[in-house]
C-alpha cells in the first residue's frame, strides 16, 4: 500500500484548481501524504510539443463545459479570468519560493491564487490586483515579488519543470504514485486505487 502521492500543478490550470479543491478530502480518506510539485505548464507544453486545450476551439469549448460539470458536482465556483490562459511565471515562482523559504505559508498562497484566478476570475495580469489578492490573504506583496525575483527560486522552478518533462508530464494536474502517472482531476479515483494497491 503506497502512502505518498505527488501533485504536479500550475496555477493557470483550471483542472489543477479543481483537483486542489478536492485534495483535502481525498487525502483524509486515503491517509496518504502529498508532495506538492509546482511547475511551469508553459515550459512543459513547449518541451512536449503540447498546447493549452483552450487554444483549440472545439476542444476548448468542450473542456470548459466538462470542467463546469465537475465544479457543479463538487460545489466549487469556477470562472475564467480575462486573457485566459494567463502567464503564471511570476505566480509560480512565488509558489515555489514560499515552498522553499516559508513552507508553512505555501498552502495558503496556492489557495489564494487559485481562488483569485478561477474562483473569482480576477485579472492577475495586473500587478495591483495581485497585490490586493496577496494582502487579503495575509501576504506582503513585496516579499512575494522578491521571492519571485530570487535566482535560487527561479532555478528551482526550472528544475521542477525539467523534472516534470523528463518524467513524461504533459499537462496539469499530474499525479504520481511511485512511477505510475495519472493526468487530470478526473483521474483521482485511479490515484486512490493505486494508493490502496
Amino acid at each position: 500500500m503506497a502512502s505518498q502521492l505527488e501533485f504536479w500543478f500550475d496555477l493557470g490550470s483550471p483542472a489543477a484548481y479543481l483537483a486542489w479543491k478536492r485534495l483535502p478530502k481525498f487525502l483524509a480518506r486515503s491517509g496518504a501524504n502529498v508532495v506538492y510539485k509546482p511547475m511551469l505548464l508553459g515550459g512543459v507544453f513547449k518541451a512536449q510539443g503540447n498546447a493549452s486545450p483552450v487554444t483549440i476551439p472545439a476542444k476548448g469549448k468542450w473542456l470548459v463545459g466538462d470542467l463546469a460539470r465537475y465544479a457543479r458536482r463538487d460545489g466549487v465556483a469556477l470562472g475564467y479570468p480575462p486573457g485566459f490562459p494567463i502567464n503564471t511565471l511570476a505566480l509560480m515562482r512565488g509558489a515555489i519560493g514560499l515552498q522553499m523559504r516559508r513552507p508553512e505559508r505555501f498552502g495558503a498562497y496556492v489557495d489564494a491564487m487559485f481562488d483569485a484566478i478561477f474562483g473569482r476570475a480576477r485579472d492577475l495580469r495586473d500587478e495591483k490586483v495581485v497585490a490586493e489578492v496577496l494582502l487579503a490573504a495575509g501576504f506582503d506583496a513585496a516579499e512575494i515579488m522578491a521571492l519571485a525575483a530570487d535566482p535560487e527560486v527561479k532555478q528551482a522552478l526550472i528544475r521542477n519543470t525539467e523534472e516534470a518533462v523528463s518524467r513524461g508530464v504533459f499537462g496539469a494536474p499530474t499525479f504520481f504514485v511511485g512511477d505510475e502517472m495519472f493526468w487530470g482531476q478526473d483521474r483521482m479515483e485511479f490515484v486512490a486505487e493505486a494508493l490502496a494497491a
